[in-house]
């Protein structure tokens, strides 16, 4: 009995993150602004003064 109740429940949950998932307005709509929102920004450089030239930081 067990079982079936952890199985249901498990499944019940499932469902539900489903559900609130398929119901979400962003997935109705593109936009710039979101499309912006996804970016990854660990890609971006930091400023000016960023490593983008592949130096180690090592200044001889």
């Amino acid at each position: 009995m067990v079982d079936l109740f952890a199985i249901g429940l498990t499944h019940g949950l499932i469902a539900i993150a489903i559900w609130r998932l398929l119901m979400r307005d962003d997935l109705d709509h593109d936009s710039d602004t979101a499309a912006e929102g996804r970016r990854r920004p660990w890609l971006k450089s930091s400023g000016p003064d960023s490593n983008a030239g592949g130096d180690s930081g090592r200044h001889d």
